[in-house]
């Protein structure tokens, strides 16, 4: 049995202000708005369903998003842009800076619900050398992953994509 995450739920103060700030931030779009949702669909299938509910009744959670590096930049432009503060870690110590861990960049800010965002381009422990077939994930099509590879003789990363 294949088991996937299909939607979860997001509290909101204000349900369209959060679903907009989503999909402006990270080119998304509301894909349905029934009873007390308004539904954001990630790209591959999960919604993120924000509904409205009193504000001193929202817990803050945290959520990861694994963007491209081009994804990263138009998020950290609009994120400036709004003046919206970030951090490189989540205790929020790093202020203004990004994280390099796994071989990409990271950073946290919040959400207009106080949410913690997060978002990364490579995801947590890296990609793996090789798959399963002994192909490594350039070779499978990892470049529509973000596919990275070090740059012989620099400790930077270059996109293969």
């Amino acid at each position: 049995m294949s088991v996937e995450l299909n939607h979860t739920i997001i509290h909101a103060r204000d349900n369209r202000e959060s679903a907009e700030f989503f999909t402006d931030l990270l080119g998304l779009e509301i894909t349905s708005e029934w009873g007390p949702f308004i539904a954001v669909e990630l790209s591959n299938g999960v919604t993120l369903d924000f509904a409205a509910i009193p504000a001193d009744k929202i817990t803050p959670q945290h959520y990861a998003f694994l963007v491209s590096e081009d994804e990263f930049e138009a998020a950290y432009a609009k994120i400036s842009g709004r003046g919206i503060e970030h951090w490189a870690d989540p205790h929020q110590k790093l202020p203004g800076e990004f994280n390099t861990n796994d071989g990409g960049r990271g950073m946290y800010f919040l959400d207009p619900a106080g949410h913690y965002m997060e978002i990364i381009t490579v995801p947590y422990g890296g990609w793996p050398q090789t798959t399963h077939e002994g192909r490594t994930p350039c070779e499978t099509g990892g470049a529509a992953l973000n596919c990275r590879k070090a740059t012989s003789g620099s400790a930077s990363a270059a996109q293969t994509a």
